[in-house]
């Protein structure tokens, strides 16, 4: 293994470049971003994040020598980690491919035979930055600017791993690829980068998983996601996040969607100590679509603070956000959005639905939506509602032979069913079964 030692300089990003042999355009970006990063003080807005000592962190943690395309050929301890959570056995079943990182780099990339003669890339970033040049250095950093944000700054001066994906014009995958992020070691920060380019009147379905063991120390995760739907093109990207409760979470994910296009978020929140992530649909050309689902669930000394972000630019678009979450035994759970409609989005419709259900009085939400309308010509609904689980709905389902507990996790399922009835089969029953044990010994 190659482990940097802890704490972030400009060397350190000098190093991390020579690591991985990148051009000198790649070091230039990553030390300009570095500068960014010192530069930027934390965000004013969301939860406190002084506690996050930046010089603790690892910004580079390379488990393995090489990448590789047979699951066999990963070294046992990892090849175990993916076997437990049933990866390789998906990949066999329901997925065009699979990419998979433990802790800085992928170790695993495979896209199957039918989608690479179709013309499917499917890499590692880093491959991709050497293998798809000038693809790559067309569309990279283009959706998110390496001075959007301070995490966004910093992922892009310290970024190793993530996903390519480019899918050709009028190429439709109708099965989903699938990446799969692991944290493995104490104070790791992962900053993985993925970028998604479908052309003109492609479709793709991206999968993201995430998990990591529990450690006596934080980790820092704080990804950027780029994804570019090309004109009438459509892409969906599912997260299904179940960090454990020592990572801290402060992602960036931004969908640029062109005339005709659709652009999906459905985004799945259950674990981390701390998440910041607000994906966003940037609604470009003329028609364009947006839908962003959100779902957080948190409990004690957890904070999911999600949402979703829309902007309008052109004629004739549409966006919708919804909205759910669970707060229990003391868990705080906030939603944070934004509605930009500018005067070129003559004719824009948009919805926002926000539903947050408390399982305690100790437990928290919140809500903080921004609507920024530019246009009297314009369509938009917002609405909010928050509800405590009744002893009256537990009774009468104990009343019908029950368990609490079974009667507990029935009422939160039907309440998040809205978001989960989007994700495919075998992913809504990993979602629901995650909620159900996160049910356990909410009561009390």
């Amino acid at each position: 293994m190659l482990k940097f030692p802890t704490g972030l300089s400009e060397q350190v990003v000098r190093d991390l470049s020579a690591a991985k042999k990148e051009p000198l355009w790649m070091l230039n970006y990553r030390l300009k971003a570095y500068k960014n990063f010192i530069k930027f003080a934390l965000p004013d807005f969301g939860p406190d994040l002084s506690f996050i000592d930046f010089d603790k962190i690892c910004y580079y943690a390379r488990p393995t020598t090489r990448k590789v395309s047979s699951w066999k050929k990963l070294p046992k301890k990892i090849r175990q980690t993916y076997d437990a959570i049933g990866l390789p056995e998906a990949e066999k079943q329901y997925l065009a491919g699979v990419g998979a990182q433990y802790n800085s780099e992928i170790v695993y990339q495979n896209l199957k035979a039918e989608w690479e003669d179709l013309g499917v890339v499917f890499l590692d970033t880093d491959t991709a930055l050497h293998s798809h040049a000038e693809l790559f250095k067309q569309y990279f950093g283009t959706v998110i600017a390496a001075d959007d944000n301070k995490f966004a700054a910093l992922n892009s001066a310290v970024w190793s791993g993530g996903s390519f994906i480019y899918v050709p014009r009028g190429v439709r995958l109708d099965v989903p690829l699938q990446a799969y992020f692991r944290i493995n070691l104490a104070n790791l920060g992962q900053f993985e980068r993925t970028l998604i380019i479908a052309d003109e009147g492609a479709e793709v379905h991206y999968v993201e998983g995430c998990t990591a063991p529990i450690y006596s120390t934080d980790s820092l995760h704080a990804a950027v996601v780029e994804v570019i739907a090309k004109r009438g093109a459509r892409v969906r990207y599912t997260t299904i996040q179940n960090w454990s409760t020592n990572v801290v979470n402060l992602t960036t994910q931004r969908m640029l969607v062109e005339a005709g296009a659709v652009g999906e978020w459905i985004d799945g929140n259950i674990g981390s100590k701390l998440t910041m992530k607000y994906p966003a649909v940037i609604l470009a050309g003329e028609g364009a679509r947006g839908d962003i689902l959100s779902l957080a669930l948190a409990k004690s000394g957890q904070t999911q603070d999600n949402g979703g972000k829309a902007i309008h630019l052109a004629a004739n678009t549409s966006s919708t956000i919804i909205s759910k979450s669970v707060s229990l035994d003391g868990g705080v759970c906030a939603y944070r959005g934004k509605i930009a409609i500018e005067p070129t989005a003559a004719n824009a419709k948009t919805s926002t639905t926000c539903d947050a259900l408390l399982m305690d009085e100790k437990s928290v939400s919140k809500t903080y939506p921004t609507n920024v309308i530019k246009t009297a010509d314009a369509s938009i609904a917002h609405e909010a509602s928050v509800s405590r689980i009744g002893d009256e709905q537990l009774f009468y389902l104990a009343s019908r032979g029950l368990p609490a507990a079974e009667a507990l996790s029935m009422i939160v399922n039907g309440f998040v069913e809205p978001i989960v009835k989007n994700i495919p089969l075998e992913y809504a029953a990993e979602l629901n079964r995650l909620i159900d044990l996160d049910m356990t010994g909410a009561l009390r």
